[in-house]
């Protein structure tokens, strides 16, 4: 009962990991240099809507769904380790928990929060524009590339 529970888990973080791989891809790739383009008043206002639409159902379905489902994984790891992949499957879970949620929680969400407040007129807004683009991209980079591993290392885990 526990291996096939945990054999379920590792696929729902699997496709997790890699849906948000592509998501942070796709901001890391384009996204965020399309937005540097525009002037900054603009970039800003588009950044602002995009954090907003962000917490919506979708993306945070998947995104605490699968650091549940990792969360998960690394705690079973004791009564699973004699099983087929655990290795590759604790350290998929431990790089999503650590290179995916924590990074996020420590790293860009707090410059999403600093941007919320920032009036996109303000005299200061085009320099923290500049910084905001620069550090959230570097730090996105950072999540894509866990995530990423994440799901490599989770699919050879599965059965």
């Amino acid at each position: 009962m526990l291996e096939a529970t945990v054999n379920t888990l590792t696929w729902i973080a699997t496709a997790g990991c890699a849906l948000l791989a592509g998501t942070f891809f796709a901001f890391s790739s384009f996204v965020m240099k399309g937005l540097a383009r525009l002037p900054p008043e603009r970039g800003i206002e588009a950044m602002q809507a995009i954090n907003v639409a962000a917490l919506e159902r979708g993306l945070m379905a998947v995104f605490f769904g699968t650091t549940v489902a990792c969360l998960l994984l690394a705690v079973s790891t004791p009564w699973t380790w004699g099983t087929t992949g655990a290795g590759p499957r604790l350290v998929g879970a431990l790089v999503l928990l650590v290179g995916g949620f924590v990074v996020t929680a420590a790293f860009n969400v707090p410059r999403n929060e600093a941007l919320a407040a920032l009036t996109p007129t303000s005299p200061e807004a085009a320099d923290r524009w500049r910084d905001y683009v620069a550090t959230w991209t570097a730090w996105n980079h950072v999540r894509t590339g866990a995530c990423l591993a994440a799901a490599l290392l989770l699919a050879r885990a599965t059965r």
